[in-house]
């Protein structure tokens, strides 16, 4: 894994098409092995994906949305709520490998450690499990279905030096 050499940011509502379409391609492309390309399961996931909503989740107080930046390009979106519960970790295909996931769950972890948790929850995908396996998070419970897709309720403690 390279080292990512760009840097993360707070959100503002001008990244939220930028946004949109880092989510969308990576939900697209390297998400296959959870929706199967099956149109109502893509349907659901991307529903939200648009720059309204995007938007509105940028000026929630209640949430912070991160974006990592390389050169002028948004490469990765992140976000924490303030209850420490990870609802994004995306980044553009031709940018995975590079660091940028982890730069960004370590970004969101710290936010959620400002925000008083002293626990991430997460709810990953069949492709992200092992990276977060991998980053100290633990399953919680049994597998559960959400849009139509397996995934994985997780947590990590947190202990204040992420």
């Amino acid at each position: 894994m390279k080292c990512f050499d760009g840097f993360i940011r707070d959100a503002v509502p001008g990244d939220a098409e930028s946004a949109c379409q880092v989510m969308k391609r990576s939900i697209l492309e390297l998400c296959i092995a959870d929706h199967e390309n099956r149109p109502e399961i893509l349907g659901r996931w991307l529903s939200n994906k648009t720059p309204e909503i995007v938007t509105s989740w940028i000026v929630n107080p209640k949430n912070s949305l991160l974006v990592a930046v390389n050169g002028d390009v948004i490469v990765g979106v992140g976000s924490v709520t303030d209850t420490g519960e990870i609802t994004l970790n995306y980044v553009l295909p031709e940018a995975r490998f590079q660091g940028i996931s982890h730069a960004l769950l370590k970004a969101l972890e710290s936010g959620a450690i400002e925000r008083g948790n002293t626990k991430c929850t997460l709810t990953s995908t069949v492709t992200a499990r092992r990276f977060y396996l991998s980053a100290g998070y633990s399953e919680q419970t049994s597998l559960v279905h959400e849009i139509g897709v397996l995934s994985y309720p997780m947590f990590k403690l947190l202990d204040g030096e992420t």
